[in-house]
């Protein structure tokens, strides 16, 4: 009896696959992860380019100037400097590791059965969903912040419910997350295009309103908080690995968005029209807010919830908290609940579909941010937030995650000649099947390498400096093993 076989189909410079029983009964598929239909690729350069500006606009970007010259000894303008630079080196691993998505229809998890393995993928996996669920919570608790404050404008009584609310409004807001994603990549889509001419808008409203109660010469002359014949270099490279960092993850789980873009052009073009220039304008909306922050309401306030919060204009408290309210929406469904959601399924495919992975992104968002919770209801006292974790979350992970890309990126460009076996990522017994040794070593070992790195200070560049370090050490590690295998068989 002959077996029906799974085959991939090229149309133009894509592949889809032609679904049959051998992949269709592997319990390694579901139709959630599946590649993409030709016809289902639908976004333009500018649907991808609305994603990035979704994405950027947010809470944790407006900080990011003050994270530099707060934490990593730099002034006002080689903090702008630096992340200006740090996104347009982030476009590198972006693109590169986009491709593969685009081309084949694949999500990250099933990209990344090619470099560890069927079995092994899960490890990358899980340590990019649960760094995502972390993000999540923090951002639903913006999010929910920010309900809060426009309901206490909009309804009678509601501000005396104070830290209750914000509770309540966390919920209503992961609700709107959890709702959206499980809609499906047409929902994101739309609410990305929708919201980014709306954010662009309002940030330049923003920066009109704070930019006369600044003086730009005073700001830019402020000094740096470091020794005063210190070297500039150590400084930049450290603040440049954080703010390569802050989007490390998604410079792994990009084919979880170009999976549905339209050519590799739509893919390069739309994320260099999106990311670094809005990166760099919200960076700067914040360093001016803050600095704006005193004449505007009295007191420096670095945090723009709080800051608007202080109005005393109802209507433009209303307006700028639907801002925040939209702009934490599009980060946080876009950045933080797909990846996890396909992660996650990643595991157990016929047992996790999407909606099971949406819902348990959320359960553990909800989990991870529960301490701040409780404290927020009053029922215990503590002065630790989770927020005040930025800087060390953007170092240590970046870390962590720098080996990952380095070996995507050489195993399809250098290892598979941007060639992969498109039905074969799928199947139990396939030859991705298990775990790929040399892959897992790649990772584990830089990793070693960085846990060393925080505790010998004689090592401590190899941390600081931890993305790159460790990018590249992972890609060439991957690249040694991948080499001496094929010599030996």
């Amino acid at each position: 009896m002959e077996t029906s076989v799974s085959q991939p189909m090229k149309k133009g410079h894509l592949y889809e696959l032609n679904l049959e029983k051998d992949v269709l009964n592997s319990s390694h598929f579901n139709h959630d992860i599946a590649p993409t239909k030709v016809n289902e690729r639908t976004w333009t350069k500018w649907n991808v380019a609305a994603l990035w500006v979704g994405m950027a606009v947010c809470v944790p970007t407006y900080t990011l100037g003050g994270v530099l010259t707060s934490f990593f000894g730099l002034d006002v303008k080689e903090a702008l400097f630096t992340i200006l630079i740090a996104n347009i080196v982030i476009l590198i691993p972006l693109t590169l590791n986009a491709c593969a998505g685009t081309k084949y229809g694949i999500p990250f998890p099933v990209l990344l059965r090619s470099s560890f393995g069927m079995i092994g993928s899960n490890v990358p996996c899980l340590i990019r969903a649960v760094v995502a669920c972390g993000w999540f919570g923090i951002q639903t608790l913006f999010g929910g912040i920010a309900i809060h404050l426009l309901l206490s404008h909009l309804v009678p009584g509601w501000g005396s419910l104070a830290g209750h609310g914000e509770v309540i409004g966390f919920f209503i807001f992961l609700f709107l997350n959890v709702y959206i994603v499980i809609k499906g990549s047409e929902s994101i889509k739309i609410l990305e295009l929708l919201s980014a001419p709306i954010l662009l808008a309002v940030g330049i409203g923003l920066m009109m309103w704070a930019y006369p109660q600044v003086s730009m010469t005073e700001l830019l002359a402020e000094p740096a908080k470091r020794p005063e014949n210190a070297s500039f270099w150590p400084y930049f490279f450290g603040g440049l690995t954080a703010m390569v960092g802050f989007w490390a993850t998604l410079s792994l789980n990009i084919p979880d968005f170009s999976r549905y873009a339209k050519s590799q052009k739509d893919q390069i073009l739309g994320q260099i029209l999106g990311l670094p220039v809005t990166m760099f304008f919200y960076a700067s909306l914040g360093v001016i807010l803050t600095a704006a922050s005193q004449g505007l309401v009295g007191e420096t306030i670095s945090d723009p919830v709080n800051l608007i919060g202080k109005i005393n204009n109802p209507l433009v408290v209303s307006i700028a908290m639907l801002f925040i309210i939209i702009a934490t929406l599009s980060t946080n469904t876009a950045a933080n609940v797909v990846s996890p959601t396909n992660d996650f399924q990643n595991i157990a495919p016929k047992k996790i579909n999407h909606t099971k992975g949406v819902l348990l992104t959320g359960l553990i968002g909800f989990i991870l941010m529960s301490y701040d919770l409780v404290q927020r209801m009053g029922w215990i006292n503590s002065d630790f937030r989770l927020e005040d974790m930025y800087s060390n979350w953007l170092l240590g992970y970046s870390s962590l995650l720098g080996p990952i890309a380095g070996i995507m990126v050489v195993d399809y460009f250098i290892i598979r000649k941007q060639y992969l076996n498109l039905p074969e990522l799928y199947k139990t017994q396939g030859i991705y099947k298990g775990v790929n040794y040399s892959g897992m070593f790649a990772f584990i070992f830089p990793v070693c390498l960085t846990l060393i790195a925080v505790n010998v200070d004689s090592f401590s560049w190899f941390y600081h400096y931890g993305w790159f370090t460790g990018s590249i050490l992972g890609g060439v590690i991957y690249y040694l093993l991948c080499k001496m295998k094929r010599n030996n068989e």
